[in-house]
């Protein structure tokens, strides 16, 4: 169960959310379909870029620094740094996509409900350690509920099988001990909420 719980914490990592998010958003129907596959290369590159390895890049360094003792960073106080350069990245990764013509509005509205997600995750994260998993999970699951919401799409299907996977990774945190119940819910809840009125506000 441990070795399940590690590879479900892996698999479903914060830092992987956004690229498999726009997979999803890629490939669920719709007009995002017939979007060039040249065109989708180019953003999945930008979002993987800024939302996984800029940000997995500095972890080597933060280690070196002794800012984090170990990638886990399984103290409150370790998530600080890491989350503001993660916040950063992701800001970056919005700039480019808003500079590209081609990139659909619901791509670069998810996007900035992922960075206001971010930014309060931090601002909660200086004084209580939530889950930045069930945040990102959270905020996937938001993301395809404003997808169907936005353009009718009939996705309850991936909507249902998000929130199996939210519960897996959710219960995963709790078997590992890296979280209390209640940081586990908060993230979830945080991560909906933000990521799906900020996809259809945007």
């Amino acid at each position: 169960m441990r070795t399940f719980s590690k590879i479900v914490s892996t698999v479903f990592h914060p830092m992987l959310i956004p690229t498999l998010g726009l997979f999803l958003i890629f490939n669920i129907g719709g007009h995002f379909s017939y979007l060039p596959l040249d065109h989708k290369r180019i953003i999945y590159l930008i979002v993987f870029l800024s939302t996984c390895a800029l940000p997995l890049s500095l972890m080597p360094l933060f280690m070196l620094l002794g800012v984090i003792k170990s990638i886990y960073m399984k103290n409150r106080q370790e998530r600080i740094l890491p989350t503001v350069f993660t916040g950063l990245f992701y800001c970056l990764g919005y700039f480019f996509l808003s500079r590209i013509p081609v990139v659909p509005s619901f791509i670069q509205s998810f996007m900035l409900a992922t960075i206001i997600a971010i930014a309060i995750a931090l601002l909660i994260t200086l004084f209580w350690k939530i889950s930045m998993h069930m945040i990102g999970i959270g905020g996937l699951t938001g993301a395809l509920l404003a997808l169907s919401f936005r353009f009718g799409l009939d996705i309850w299907i991936l909507f249902s099988l998000a929130l199996i996977i939210a519960g897996m990774v959710g219960t995963a945190r709790l078997y590992l001990k890296a979280h209390t119940p209640a940081q586990v819910h908060t993230g979830f809840i945080l991560g909906g909420l933000v990521v799906f009125a900020g996809s259809l506000i945007f």
